[in-house]
């Protein structure tokens, strides 16, 4: 299942160059990714709640092309596969050509989260998240 969040660049994503600044690629696709899990298992509040981080253990962009304040950007994310401590996302960011109104792809990338204890041990994803988690990737395969 890919889900799809809206974000509009503020000037604070940008570099004296006038477009976005590389690092917050990153955070646009923590933005999808927030929202995926929001929307369709739960909050990360909730996984800390349950007594689990997800930290980032690795992440990849290519860029595309840039982004440029006021842009308005689709985030695209999809869970890609789910182990029992750990799983990887991936992403694309799109913005629609004003003139033709064709999605242009900006970049695109994933991350691999594993899931730690408070104490920074690996741990196995709460039980009660693992079905719903498992049907974004029944839903990708259909």
């Amino acid at each position: 299942m890919t889900h799809r969040t809206t974000y509009r660049v503020i000037y604070g994503d940008t570099d004296a160059a006038a477009v976005v600044y590389n690092a917050n690629y990153l955070r646009f696709f923590e933005i999808g990714r927030t929202e995926l899990m929001r929307e369709n298992v739960c909050s990360y509040r909730e996984i800390e709640a349950m007594g689990l981080l997800l930290p980032v253990t690795e992440c990849f962009v290519r860029y595309k092309a840039f982004a440029c304040y006021d842009d308005l950007l689709q985030i695209e994310t999809k869970l890609v596969w789910l182990k029992k401590v750990s799983c990887k996302f991936s992403y694309r960011l799109l913005r629609k050509d004003p003139e033709t109104g064709k999605e242009k792809l900006i970049a695109k990338g994933y991350t691999v989260h594993a899931a730690v204890n408070r104490q920074g041990k690996l741990s196995p994803l709460p039980a009660e998240i693992i079905p719903r988690l498992k049907a974004l990737l029944a839903l990708d395969e259909e």
